[in-house]
């Protein structure tokens, strides 16, 4: 069986993912999850969607297997789009990638530059964020909320049309983050996947229901080897 890469998505520990990682590693799946830089490893850098990819590429062997969550999945999508026999199979879990106008996030933007002067007052800042819906933003180092906005925009110009690799799409009924919706244009969108709902999974599964995650990457990962 192929060594299983897993790209992270927005967080700052992969921490969260040890349950998962153990389950399959006590089953004995080969498993590698990749710190993304500025996220789980430390860089002052401002990211592209560009750097990334590059990142990916060199990070991950021809022919693999790789699984992306959220932002994880905005970035191997990116790098199929570029590289379409990159990968042997892609796992896209509550994945990022799909542009959605907001009206919300425009909002969002508009408020926040309001906000600019309570950046001074800590408390305040903190309060206001909270108010916008805005936490994971305020919280984000200076360098890194550059690259996230980075990554939004790179939604815009992401083409999945010369995508071909095959792909599993494993999805939260109650992602929030990354609606349900989303998964089905990607299902729609990528010409050779599949796709599948999870009752009591969330955003983040490894974390809602590792064991149910594992299980299922497990699932995927036995198919591949018939």
């Amino acid at each position: 069986m192929k060594t299983l890469y897993i790209i992270h998505g927005w967080t700052y520990s992969v921490e969260p993912w040890t349950k998962t990682l153990e389950i399959l590693k006590n089953n004995g799946i080969k498993v590698k999850i990749l710190n993304v830089p500025g996220l789980t490893t430390n860089s002052k850098k401002v990211f592209t969607i560009s750097d990334y990819v590059n990142w990916a590429d060199e990070n991950i062997p021809n022919g693999a297997i790789a699984l992306g969550h959220s932002n994880g999945g905005r970035i191997l999508l990116n790098l199929l789009s570029k590289k379409p026999k990159k990968l042997s199979h892609l796992i896209l879990l509550d994945s990022a990638g799909i542009y959605e106008p907001s009206k919300k996030r425009d909002f969002t933007r508009k408020v926040a530059k309001l906000g600019a002067p309570l950046k001074k007052i800590p408390l305040a800042s903190k309060v206001f964020h909270k108010l916008i819906g805005a936490g994971d933003y305020e919280r984000a180092p200076e360098n890194m909320k550059k690259t996230l906005s980075n990554m939004l925009e790179s939604d815009k110009s992401l083409d999945l049309s010369n995508i071909l690799t095959k792909t599993t799409i494993l999805w939260g009924e109650n992602d929030t983050i990354t609606p349900p919706r989303q998964a089905k244009i990607l299902h729609e969108k990528l010409k050779n996947s599949s796709l599948k709902f999870y009752k009591n999974w969330t955003h983040a599964p490894y974390i809602s229901d590792p064991k149910g995650l594992a299980i299922a990457i497990e699932k995927v990962l036995k198919e591949q080897d018939q």
